[in-house]
């Protein structure tokens, strides 16, 4: 298994061509969660993605050198939205999702904007993004969406 620590990781700006590769890993990392709730469709999870893909709010996640998933932080008239954060099934669990948040979120909290998301309702990524300060603002038999407001460091 190829894996590498939290710190052995960059964010690159992604790229018209990195479409593929990120709607591929999007759908094998969701596919037991939209599976579970009986949402799956082989076509549908790459098309939407490819549909919203934005390569101006997107980056690429490398990790060890090698592509490790994706993140899109979008802005929003009332903060900023995170989506398709997604990391290889090799990737996760070892605290690089953690590492990308954090650094994501401190971003946010330097423009003291409000970070939204949407995760399916059982999914493990939930307790990654409460662990990140993530509170559920509504929850739907298929979505749970969370907000986390910004943290003010105090500078001194």
């Amino acid at each position: 298994m190829n894996t590498v620590s939290a710190q052995d990781w960059i964010l690159r700006a992604a790229e018209p061509g990195d479409v593929e590769v990120i709607a591929e890993l999007r759908a094998v990392v969701m596919r037991p969660d939209l599976e579970r709730l009986g949402r799956f469709d082989e076509q549908r999870v790459r098309d939407r993605f490819r549909d919203s893909f934005s390569p101006r709010h997107t980056w690429v996640i490398v990790a060890g050198g090698s592509f490790a998933g994706s993140v899109t932080l979008r802005a929003a008239d009332d903060g900023r939205w995170l989506e398709h954060f997604v990391l290889a099934p090799e990737q996760q669990g070892r605290g690089l999702g953690s590492a990308v948040l954090a650094s994501l979120l401190a971003r946010a909290d330097t423009d003291r904007a409000t970070v939204r998301l949407n995760v399916l309702n059982g999914s493990p990524a939930q307790r990654l993004y409460e662990r990140h300060g993530f509170t559920v603002e509504d929850e739907g038999p298929i979505d749970v969406h969370m907000a986390r407001t910004p943290v003010c460091r105090d500078p001194g």
